[in-house]
């Protein structure tokens, strides 16, 4: 099965230059944590309830400060065509619970969560290795002082972000 048969299409976005208030707005009205941050047509950057708090707050920037000062701007996706076990491993590598999905021109077309690939699989135990990678200690979005290893590189893919 691809990820294109069982990812959420319909994506709410924000704009890079938008505040992050009117981003935790957003996310409150959807009941979500994170928005891809789009400019034009092309995906930019991650904005997350915790970039919001950690990135922007924390170190004392105003609500009206924009999206770009705490967003993500690597961004880890994968592509509308690509396989389900094949994302949920790379989801599990970067321990991460959802992805963009992009198309092949590198547009957004969608996300796609854990919940989305545990209703696709069909396979427990590809579910279960990838919930068990996001879970391990360590990790890129660690806070503790004892971080894994980096995800490892898939091949003939280069090119990924």
């Amino acid at each position: 099965m691809k990820i294109a048969e069982c990812m959420t299409r319909d994506v709410s976005t924000v704009r890079p230059g938008q505040s992050i208030q009117e981003a935790a707005q957003l996310m409150a009205d959807l009941d979500t944590g994170v928005l891809p941050v789009q400019d034009g047509d092309r995906l930019v950057g991650m904005i997350t309830d915790r970039d919001i708090v950690v990135r922007a707050l924390c170190s004392g920037k105003a609500p009206g400060s924009p999206v770009a000062d705490a967003m993500t701007r690597e961004v880890k996706y994968c592509y509308e065509d690509e396989g389900v076990e094949q994302v949920a491993r790379f989801m599990g590598d970067l321990q991460v619970r959802r992805l963009p999905v992009l198309s092949r021109d590198k547009r957004l077309v969608g996300i796609v969560t854990l919940g989305d690939l545990a209703g696709a699989a069909g396979r427990d135990d590809v579910i279960g290795e990838t919930l068990a990678d996001i879970s391990r200690t360590g990790g890129l979005h660690s806070q503790s002082q004892d971080r894994s290893p980096a995800p490892r590189a898939r091949p003939g893919d280069s090119a990924r972000h």
